[in-house]
This record gives C-alpha cells, sequence and structure tokens, in this order.
C-alpha cells in the first residue's frame, strides 16, 4: 500500500494559481522524501501505538529520536522571542538588524546631529543576512513568562481576526486520532477538500504532547501532499481551518507546505475581508513565518480602505506590522490619524502593544502623536503590565523624545516591579535611559541589585547592552559591586555567542571602557586576528570604527599591553574615513568655524590654532594650541610647521636667498622690536596684547637690506622665538585641546558628560593635553556676541586653564 502511494502522480497541481508546475512537483519530492526519513522511526511509532491500545500509559522522550531544528511558536515562553529580530529561519538562521536612528544598538554608523554617543544606531537595512559562522549554542534558562498578545484579552472584538493561543481545542482521545488518520488511507486520492479540512481541524484536538506522534506519521505527511493537491478547490473559510490547524500541530515554520499555502493566500488576498487579512497574518505570526508578500497585501488593502479601520483593528494592525517588521510609508499618515482618533479609549495594554508595533516597524509618527500617546499612557501607567510600560521606553527611545513626565513616573514604578522584571526588561530600561540620557540613581540602582541574580539568564546580547547602557551614564553602582563583575563574567561564558554576533563584544568593551575597566583576556579576544577578521566580513554592520576606538583605548590606556593590535593599514584606512567625514560634517558648523576664527586672532594666525582629530580613535575633533609656559603662542599646524622649516632650511643657500620673493620690509622700528623682543613682556589682561610674528604685515614694494636679503616671516618667527624655543622647540610646551561639545554629549539636566566624551576627556588628559571646554549653553549664544566680546572670552578660557596648571 505504501509504495503504490508514493508513486502517485501530481497531474492536479498544473493548476494551483502562481505557481510552477516544476515547483510544485519539487514541493511534492520534497514531501515523498520526508516520507522516506520517516521510515526509521516507523518501529517506534508502532511500539507506541501497540502500547497505548494495550491500555497502559507509556512515558516517552520524542526528543531522543526527533530534533527539530527550531521550536514553534507555541512550544516556546512567549517572551522568548527577540523583540528587535525577525524569527530565525531553520535552514540558514541570521540575524537582522533593524532601523534605528537614534537608539543604542550594536550597528554602527557615523552622525553628530542627533545622538552622538558613538552612534550605535539600528542600521537601515532590514533584512540583509550576515554569513552563516558556526558557533556553539549555549541555552538560557527562562527568567520570567511574558505575554506579549495579552492585548487581545480587551475586547471580545478581537477573536474574529485573531488567535487565542491560551485556549487550546479541547482533547480527544487517541483512538479517534487514529480513526482519522486511517481514513486517510481509506480515501487516497478521491478525498474533497472540505473533508481535508476536517480532518486537519480533528486531529488539531489532540493532545500537545502527543503532537509529535501525529506529524512522524505517514498518513500525516499523505495528508499534506492532498492538501496540496486540492490547494486551489478549497474555500477561504476552509484554508484559514487548515492555517488555524497548522498552528496547534505545531508546523515548523520553513516547512516546505507553508510556501505552497503562502502563494494561494497571497493569490485570494483580493476575495478577503478585512478581518480575514488580520486573521491570516496573524495565524503566519503564530506559526512564525514570515510572508512578507502576503502582508504587503495586507497592507494595499488597509491603505485604499483605511476608513474600514476600527480601533481593535488598528491595533492588531499594528501588532502585526511590529512582527512583520515593516511598515509602508504611504500608511504612516492614515495610522497616525486613526490612531488619534481611537487614542483616548485605547487599554493599558493596547497602549504598550501601539508602542511596541510602532517600534519594531521603525515607524517615526510627527513630534505631536508621541506627545500624545506617551501622555496618554502616562495617565494609564500604574494599572499597565511591566511589558507595556517597557514597550512605551522603547518607543521613546526610538523617536529620542524624553518625555518628563513619563519618565519622572519611572523613577517610581522601576524600583516598584524591578524585582519581578525579567533580564530583558531591566535591558531595554536601561538601554531606554541611556539612548535618552536620562540618569536616574532610582532606577539604575535597582537594576543593578537585580541583574547580578538573573546572569544565569543573560544572553551575551543582553549582557553587553547593560554595559554599554550603564557605562554610557557613568553609573558605578556603590552598593552593589558585583554588577560590572557579574556580567563581565557573563561575557567569559558566553564567548561562543560573538561568534556570531560580534558587535556586542564590542559594545561591552567599550561600555566597561567608558568606567575605566578592561578585562584583558575579553579585548585579547576582541582584537584578535581571528575575532577581526570576522567582523569585517559582515556586511550588515560596520564594525570598523567600533575596533579602531577599542585599538585606541588600549593605547592610551594600556600601556603595558602586550597582546593583539589592529594592523596599521587598518587604522589608517580608518583614520581617513573619519577625518572625510568630520570635515563634511562637524568641521562645517557654525559653533566650530566661529571658535576657530577667533582663535586665530587671538593667538595671531592660522599657523597657531589646528582643527584636527587629536585622539582619531574618538571620532570626533578638538582646536589645538599649544602655549609656552610664558603664555606665548606656539605654531601647532602641521602644515605651517612643514612650510617654516622648510623655509628655514633655505637661508643656508645662497641659491636659495635669491629666489625667495616673499619678505617684509627692513625699518628701524621693526629691527628695535627684533632686538628688544625679550624685553617687552606680555600682558595677559588684553587679547589683542599677545604677540605674534605674523602681524607684521609683508611690504607690498619688497625693499630690501643694504645687504640684499629679505627678512622673511620663517626668519622673523625665529628671531622673536625665546632663546629656549629656538634650541629645543617642544620644551616646555603647553598642549591645549579646545573642546566644543554639544547638548548630546550630557546627561540630562546635568553637567555630567556621558560615557564616550567623558572616556576622551580622561585620555586627551594622558596624552598631555590640558583640556579646555566651552560649554554649548556659554559658546553658542557668544556667537551672536561682538569679535570682541569673543576674543575676550577666549582670552579668559585659555589663559585662565594656564593659571589652573600652575596652581
Amino acid at each position: 500500500m505504501a509504495t503504490c502511494v508514493l508513486c502517485r502522480s501530481s497531474p492536479r497541481l498544473r493548476y494551483l494559481p502562481g505557481l510552477k508546475k516544476g515547483f510544485a512537483q519539487c514541493v511534492l519530492g520534497k514531501l515523498d522524501i520526508e516520507l522516506d526519513e520517516q521510515d526509521k522511526t516507523v518501529d517506534v511509532l508502532r511500539h507506541l501505538d501497540a502500547s497505548i491500545h494495550g491500555c497502559y500509559r507509556l512515558h516517552y522522550s520524542p526528543s531522543l529520536y526527533y530534533h527539530p531544528e527550531r521550536k514553534s511558536f507555541l512550544s516556546q515562553s512567549q517572551g522568548d522571542l527577540s523583540d528587535e529580530e525577525p524569527c530565525l529561519t531553520t535552514v540558514a538562521p541570521s540575524f537582522w538588524q533593524q532601523s534605528n536612528r537614534y537608539s543604542v544598538s550594536s550597528s554602527r554608523h557615523l552622525s553628530s546631529s542627533k545622538n552622538t554617543l558613538l552612534d550605535l544606531a539600528f542600521n537601515k537595512s532590514s533584512e540583509s543576512k550576515t554569513p552563516e559562522v558556526p558557533h556553539q549554542r549555549i541555552s538560557t534558562l527562562p527568567d520570567v513568562r511574558v505575554d506579549t498578545r495579552a492585548f487581545l484579552k480587551c475586547r471580545p472584538s478581537y477573536s474574529s481576526f485573531s488567535l487565542d493561543l491560551t485556549q487550546r481545542p479541547p482533547p480527544i482521545k487517541w483512538e479517534q486520532v487514529v480513526q482519522l488518520l486511517q481514513k486517510v488511507t481509506i480515501l487516497k486520492g478521491s478525498v474533497k477538500p472540505s473533508e481535508l479540512s476536517n480532518l486537519f481541524v480533528g486531529l488539531s484536538h489532540i493532545d500537545s504532547d502527543k503532537v509529535l506522534l501525529v506529524k512522524t506519521d505517514q498518513r500525516f505527511i499523505m495528508l499534506l501532499r492532498y492538501s496540496v493537491e486540492n490547494l486551489c478547490h478549497f474555500s477561504l473559510f476552509e484554508l484559514l481551518d487548515v492555517l488555524k490547524s497548522f498552528v496547534w500541530l505545531e508546523m515548523p515554520h520553513s516547512h516546505t507546505v507553508l510556501r505552497l499555502y503562502e502563494a494561494e493566500l497571497s493569490h485570494r488576498a483580493n476575495e478577503m475581508t478585512l478581518e480575514q487579512l488580520l486573521l491570516a497574518a496573524d495565524l503566519w505570526r503564530c506559526i512564525g513565518r514570515k510572508v512578507p508578500q502576503f502582508l504587503k497585501r495586507l497592507f494595499d488593502f488597509v491603505s485604499l480602505y483605511h476608513g474600514q479601520v476600527g480601533l481593535a483593528e488598528l491595533v492588531q494592525l499594528l501588532y502585526i506590522m511590529g512582527e512583520g517588521r515593516q511598515c509602508p510609508k504611504v500608511l504612516i499618515q492614515p495610522i497616525e490619524q486613526l490612531l488619534m482618533r481611537h487614542l483616548q479609549q485605547l487599554q493599558p495594554e493596547e497602549v504598550g502593544t501601539v508602542c511596541l508595533g510602532l517600534f519594531k516597524s521603525q515607524t517615526s509618527l510627527s513630534e505631536m502623536a508621541v506627545n500624545r500617546l506617551v501622555d496618554k499612557a502616562h495617565s494609564v501607567v500604574v494599572c499597565m503590565s511591566d511589558f507595556a510600560m517597557v514597550n512605551v521606553l522603547k518607543y521613546l527611545r526610538f523617536s529620542y523624545m524624553s518625555h518628563k513626565s513619563w519618565m519622572e513616573a519611572m523613577t517610581c514604578e522601576v524600583p516598584q516591579r524591578a524585582h519581578r522584571m525579567g533580564i530583558k526588561g531591566l535591558m531595554h530600561v536601561a538601554l531606554a535611559c541611556s539612548a535618552l540620557h536620562y540618569k536616574n540613581d532610582r532606577i539604575l540602582v535597582a537594576i543593578a541589585e537585580k541583574i547580578p541574580s538573573l546572569v544565569p539568564h543573560c544572553r551575551s546580547k543582553d549582557s553587553c547592552k547593560l554595559l554599554w547602557a550603564f557605562g554610557t551614564l557613568g553609573f558605578l553602582p556603590s552598593r552593589n559591586q558585583s554588577f560590572y563583575l557579574s556580567l563581565t563574567e557573563a561575557l567569559r561564558q558566553r564567548k561562543a555567542e560573538f561568534n556570531r554576533y560580534p558587535e556586542h563584544l564590542l559594545t561591552g568593551l567599550l561600555g566597561l571602557a567608558f568606567v575605566s575597566q578592561f578585562p584583558e583576556d575579553l579585548i585579547e579576544l576582541a582584537l584578535s586576528p581571528d575575532f577581526v577578521s570576522l567582523a569585517l566580513k559582515s556586511t550588515q554592520l560596520e564594525l570598523k570604527k567600533d575596533l579602531f576606538t577599542l585599538d585606541g583605548v588600549v593605547a592610551l590606556e594600556l600601556p603595558q599591553w602586550t597582546g593583539s593590535r589592529l594592523s596599521g593599514e587598518l587604522k589608517e584606512e580608518v583614520k581617513e574615513m573619519l577625518w572625510d567625514f568630520v570635515q563634511s560634517d562637524v568641521c562645517q558648523k557654525l559653533e566650530v568655524k566661529e571658535a576657530e576664527a577667533a582663535l586665530q586672532q587671538l593667538l595671531g594666525g592660522d599657523k597657531f590654532v589646528c582643527k584636527r582629530m587629536i585622539l582619531p580613535h574618538m571620532r570626533s575633533i578638538d582646536l589645538e594650541v599649544h602655549l609656552d609656559a610664558s603664555g606665548q603662542p606656539l605654531p601647532v599646524n602641521p602644515e605651517s610647521q612643514t612650510t617654516i622649516k622648510s623655509s628655514s632650511s633655505k637661508i643656508a643657500s645662497k641659491q636659495a636667498l635669491g629666489t625667495m620673493n616673499l619678505g617684509v620690509s627692513v625699518t628701524d622700528d621693526l629691527i628695535a622690536q627684533l632686538k628688544n623682543a625679550k624685553s617687552h613682556p606680555v600682558p595677559k589682561s588684553s587679547p589683542s596684547a599677545v604677540p605674534s610674528p605674523s602681524l607684521v604685515e609683508p611690504d607690498a614694494g619688497e625693499i630690501l637690506f643694504n645687504h640684499g636679503l629679505k627678512l622673511t616671516t620663517a626668519i622673523t618667527e625665529i628671531l622673536t622665538a625665546p632663546s629656549s624655543q629656538r634650541s629645543v622647540h617642544c620644551d616646555n610646551i603647553v598642549k591645549i585641546a579646545i573642546q566644543l561639545p554639544g547638548r548630546n554629549h550630557y546627561c540630562q539636566q546635568s553637567q555630567q558628560l556621558l560615557g564616550l566624551h567623558a572616556m576622551k576627556r580622561r585620555q586627551l588628559r594622558l596624552a598631555g593635553y590640558k583640556v579646555v571646554e566651552l560649554p554649548y549653553q556659554e559658546w553658542i549664544p557668544m556667537l551672536k556676541k561682538s569679535r570682541t566680546e569673543k576674543l575676550a572670552y577666549l582670552h579668559c578660557k585659555v589663559y585662565n586653564s594656564l593659571e589652573d596648571q600652575n596652581e
């Protein structure tokens, strides 16, 4: 009998809409292969079947002979699926990094406009895959179960276009299951679509612990084959019933048959109502399968008939959008209008679902709409679940908006809830605080005290992002010293995960570096040639800059380091890339240009002010100034110094003397000034009193000495320089790095620098620089002042730093 069934042809597939005959035959061929593979377990199944009929219960472990590559949606904890990553495919699991230009995550790009904190923002490409890397899976124990679909209990109307996973169909006896399977062999090819649908629905009533027995039965495989042959004859209701049965039967999301069902439903989308479209999308979500083509049909329908979308349909639509990680641009405005219309009727869990859907689908609403949405969340925050509360924080993080009332509420809510929250929830709270630059000790202490006990449940992603968040806010727990130690140890225990997600290790190590913690074994791993090669292969993430930053940290803060370092070629490549960026972005800012021009006028010319990346690995510029011990400016611009050196070398050559054509007029007054330069001290009270050789105006008539020698600017600089400077130019030089930090460099309503900028200031001092800050709240208003006021302000800033050093 089995042989006859296996040899059966499939002529009906020729009229499956939208499918090529060869593809459908390939699907059936795969089903035949699956049948052959099931022969290996036939003996086990027969034994189990006989045992059940023998009136005694057999305790069995299907995992001993059946190893699914990935659990179905129903078999997971409802909080297991990552809220920021799509479902991983069975054949080639991979990582999708979502687009979020404001939040901190693992993808990297340069920016200086919004969040300049290394700008570890989500990458714009949403579904490109990283190369498959062999890695060792380490199981993570569940900590807290989260019902991600709790909003479905808010209104009875959800039941018409969603599946309640908590209401499993009433179970039937095993004897009834056997009878249903036997019908498959009796009906053979004469089975009708309605009968096939009824068979699937009947089998879906089986106990969850016996589902595996059905799925490995040859008769069930044949039932799937018959359903494919009759696919186009199913009614819409029958198709949806079969799809619902697949949920309860825990069909793997990568199963070959599901591809055909997806094509059929997409083909019939124009015939479906909004409720049917939403129900089908929800069933695909429950199965765990990504169906972008079907979702496109759903979104097309909504864009045409958004007037039919009610409150419950809107919430379900946003949930589906979030789980599908997409929202067409044409839908953003209609969705915002619908949301504002129904906002006051939303219940607490629905607000959380709306925020999560907007966050996952990377949908940017207007500032007004976001404020109103969070106002609504604030009014019901006490009634919200922890999951819903965290979702609001996620969307604030994505929108890069700090809602004052909401964040103040968090200072009360988080400490009260932290003891019962899971590691993912706490991580997202900390991450939101760091992205919004909101440092509150009550929130951070509550998280820090809970984390050490949750370390066994931490993924590498959780540990690294927690380290990044706390390091960004510069928070060092005083009462719980085990916070950083436990998370660092968690990284060591999960080193294997970094082969798959190298960006997480770099995120964690930079977070630790912000607070001066340097686990050398992990740093050695990150800078090892194999890991660097792995990180550079990533086509989804740009990790060169993070590697460059970590390498620069090692150079300055670990002088005893003898481990791996980046190659010179790679460092030069990244340095050039960063410099090109800052020249086109940061250097063009008005506040930078004005500071540079005013300093040049104050100190005597462009050779005394150098706008450059003093620490290239910090990805930002400073204005560098050199002064001697008495406060006189010294040339610092590398290009000017090269010119001076070249000009000085020409003086010794008679040929060169005759060819130089840039000079100054030599007068008795000028000679007297040059001879008596050392006898005239420079008063520091007036910015214009600072002498500079470049202030000597060149003579348009080129009047010469009696001996024919022109007095060049280079000679003037050498003659006017103190003798100590002429002999050893680098002795007693005060190197000053003038910084122009922006508002986003500080914690909210605080003068505390964020982690990256605090680390840069620390490393500038290690490199021998005196740091002078032009705070944005002082320098930005100064841009509207007169040139004299700017010079006076800069004079005070620069020369007061010398007095501070002398003290």
